[in-house]
């Protein structure tokens, strides 16, 4: 019954299901060549992002520039959305970590390439690819956690919002930067933080009338936990620990679940419990469900 029911859904879903993982925010009809963009970061060289797959169904994703505290130069754009990609087709991935090589997260833009892409309409479309990434990445089902040892700054405080949790060291610090910079958060950052927080909150961090260290950041709400350890190796070990009790399942189960949660989050109730609909049709009558109702009966007797 469930399948023939799924055989009804409308077309319009089946396109917000398809937009909430592997297409961009922005195209060419809002006046965005994606194209030309990456000609302009591939520039700028530096650094690399780095993603390792786990057998156990997590990925490891750093940041690494760490002689320019891993700030994203605009090769490493280009390579964060090819990770993203690569993870949106990862159909064993079940969770992600994402930290910062040598102790530190992520100091931002790398101010050569600010420099260089001075002009409002640069500015606005690195926004964009920006965006598209984040939101893609964010969208991603699998539960992601942002590791932040050390500095989060400007940019990169922006990233770890785009992440489900985050996790600090008792050292570390979230600093968005940006009005110290003439500018605002521009990747998406302002929007995620006042859902974290909510606006009044976010309007203090925003102005730097709030300055996030682990201890606030944890009373704030921005983050879940402070780690133990502020060793780069035991405290990604702290973080992978702490993630497997939300991925303790078959992939295809957290995979669907983080689809229901971002659909409740980003679609109007109608859509959203449509969506919930549609995901428990690829589940019901499935491997994990049959295998489930058995073990369940079993415990019954």
């Amino acid at each position: 019954m469930a399948r023939s029911l799924l055989k009804t859904s409308s077309m319009s879903m089946r396109t917000k299901l398809v937009q909430q993982m592997g297409l961009s925010l922005y195209n060419t009809s809002h006046g965005f060549n994606e194209e030309e963009v990456k000609k302009k970061l591939q520039q700028f060289p530096g650094g690399s992002i780095d993603l390792q797959k786990e057998d156990n169904g997590i990925g490891i994703l750093t940041l690494n520039n760490p002689s320019k505290m891993n700030a994203f130069s605009g090769v490493m754009m280009l390579q964060l959305l090819e990770k993203v990609i690569e993870l949106e087709n990862w159909t064993e991935g079940k969770g992600l970590i994402v930290h910062g090589a040598n102790n530190t997260f992520s100091s931002g833009s790398d101010l050569n390439a600010v420099k260089a892409l001075a002009t409002p309409e640069d500015g606005i479309a690195l926004c964009m690819f920006m965006q598209n990434t984040l939101t893609r990445l964010m969208r991603l089902p699998l539960i992601s956690v942002a590791l932040i040892q050390g500095w989060a700054l400007g940019g990169g405080a922006e990233f770890t919002t785009a992440c489900d949790f985050r996790l600090m060291t008792r050292e570390s610090e979230i600093r968005f930067v940006h009005k110290e910079m003439g500018i605002v958060p521009s990747w998406g950052g302002t929007t995620r933080l006042v859902e974290i927080i909510g606006s009044r909150q976010a309007l203090k961090v925003l102005s730097g009338a709030l300055k996030l260290d682990s201890e606030k950041a944890l009373n704030l709400g921005i983050v879940e936990e402070v780690l133990q350890s502020s060793d780069e190796t035991k405290c990604l070990e702290e973080a992978k620990e702490w993630l497997k009790q939300f991925i303790n399942g078959p992939p295809e189960v957290i995979r669907a679940l983080k689809k229901s949660v971002t659909a409740g989050k980003e679609l109007c109730l109608e859509e959203a419990v449509q969506t919930e609909r549609d995901v428990l049709g690829t589940l019901w009558g499935g491997p994990a469900n049959v295998e489930a109702i058995a073990r369940r009966g079993k415990y019954c007797k």
